[in-house]
């Protein structure tokens, strides 16, 4: 973005805020991957100057609404096809028992993703660049393979859940399914060219159907309120194999490559440089998180509801995949149910493999700082679900090994983020306080053990 462009859009917002586009990529890179600011951009922006100046505590839609969307963005890897996979095998088995592990696991995921977006807000980078700036080079670049490998897993999860969401909708062949996928996600991500604010509505839009069609899927199996409200209240387990299942809930929480991508996301999207508009700023950003996760978490806690609701009931306690959670809805709720679930698992195909594929962009070129064209990387990213569904990979076994590759990767993102974070020389007056550093350790740690006990488990074949 040149000089004379950043002058004249400082001239469309008090002189309290300097902002700019939010950018994945710069634009001497080459490619369309930058996130120019278009005019939606500009009105977010001179709208969002307008109410960190005023500097009141009041909270109206139309003082949130600019600040709204990173979270949102972020938000699509919590609803994404591994967790449809993993609420309906534990609505199915333990009915509403584990509720209260949805609601723990979006509480902690609300503080580490508050981190990430903070970050970018504090340095106006994100973290894998933060991570290549104050960590030994042989270790950026260990970390730089396997974020990509993270990034590449990630992708074949979402490629193979948007794929077969095709597949059940249309009944068309799950490589089909895909080239399809790769075509969407490639439209979506062209609206980068035309800034940051059409991105976000889109993905808003999708996790907004998402949610829509679990409030209808809930409202045809009829649930027991007051038996939800208990177990999202009030903590149990049914044997180890409960116990199991709600390590693979909390465990699979938060994933490494959306924590890199908030801080992409939130790094140059509004950027102000006095202490008390950073302050305000954070806290809108707080909002931002803690209404886009709760959506996640009311789809998540909405999805083994409507598992426990019908097939649990039922009798039916060994439901695990998404195309039998599919083909037994049609016979107990009607079709209707059955088309709304795969339109779902659509929506979240989609948006999370986009999503994914931006954060590979973060992640190359954070680590790197090494550019290539925007449309190579994409295809890098998603070659290997095309490889696994060419050479008729089981897809259940293949998701399971991409969530191995995940948990690998947790360590190495969330670890530096809450170290970064806790400094003040790197923070400045948004540095942690000692209670969000004590809590955030806890909850790294606690992550982290169930994802390697769920690895230890998952290898051992036990």
């Amino acid at each position: 973005m040149s000089a004379g462009h950043d002058r004249k859009l400082e001239t469309q917002v008090p002189a309290a805020l300097v902002t700019t586009a939010a950018r994945i990529l710069p634009p001497d890179a080459g490619t369309e991957a930058c996130l120019r600011p278009g005019p939606a951009d500009v009105r977010t922006l001179s709208q969002a100057a307008e109410v960190l100046a005023q500097g009141s505590l009041r909270l109206s839609p139309a003082r949130l609404l600019p600040f709204l969307g990173p979270a949102f963005v972020a938000a699509v890897a919590y609803v994404d096809p591994g967790n449809f996979a993993t609420n309906i095998q534990a609505g199915s088995e333990f009915g509403y028992r584990l509720v209260w592990v949805i609601v723990a696991s979006n509480l902690m995921a609300m503080l580490i993703q508050a981190l990430s977006g903070k970050l970018g807000i504090a340095t106006g980078k994100n973290l894998a660049e933060v991570c290549r700036d104050r960590l030994p080079r042989p270790l950026v670049y260990a970390m730089w393979v396997l974020m990509e490998a993270v990034a590449m897993a990630t992708d074949l999860a979402e490629f193979l859940g948007a794929a077969l969401g095709f597949n059940l909708l249309f009944h068309i062949p799950l490589i089909w399914g895909a080239v399809l996928t790769g075509l969407a996600t490639f439209a979506i991500l062209a609206l980068e060219r035309y800034g940051f604010r059409p991105l976000e509505a889109l993905i808003t839009s999708m996790v907004g159907v998402i949610a829509l069609a679990y409030v209808i899927e809930t409202f045809l199996d009829r649930p027991d309120w007051g038996l939800i409200a208990h177990h999202a209240l009030v903590p149990s387990f049914a044997g180890p194999e409960s116990i199991l299942l709600a390590a693979g809930i909390l465990g699979a929480t938060v994933m490494p490559h959306v924590i890199f991508l908030h801080s992409g996301l939130t790094q140059g999207r509004i950027v102000v440089r006095e202490p008390h508009l950073l302050r305000r700023l954070y806290r809108f950003e707080i909002i931002d998180v803690v209404i886009a996760m709760g959506v996640a978490g009311m789809v998540n806690a909405a999805m083994l509801i409507m598992a426990a609701s019908t097939f649990h009931r039922e009798g039916l306690t060994h439901v695990a995949t998404i195309e039998e959670a599919h083909q037994t809805l049609t016979p107990l709720l009607g079709p209707a149910s059955s088309w709304i679930f795969a339109i779902s698992l659509l929506a979240s195909g989609l948006s999370s493999a986009t999503v994914g594929t931006m954060s590979g962009q973060v992640i190359m070129q954070g680590f790197l700082d090494w550019h290539i064209p925007a449309w190579i990387r994409r295809v890098v990213t998603m070659a290997p679900s095309f490889i696994v569904i060419m050479l008729g990979l089981d897809p259940t076994r293949t998701l399971v090994i991409s969530q191995v590759v995940l948990s690998f990767g947790l360590p190495f993102a969330i670890v530096p983020l809450v170290s970064f974070t806790s400094k003040q020389e790197i923070m400045g007056v948004l540095v942690n306080r000692r209670t969000t550093n004590w809590l955030a350790s806890l909850i790294a740690a606690l992550i982290i053990a169930l994802n390697l006990y769920l690895l230890y488990r998952t290898v051992m074949g036990s």
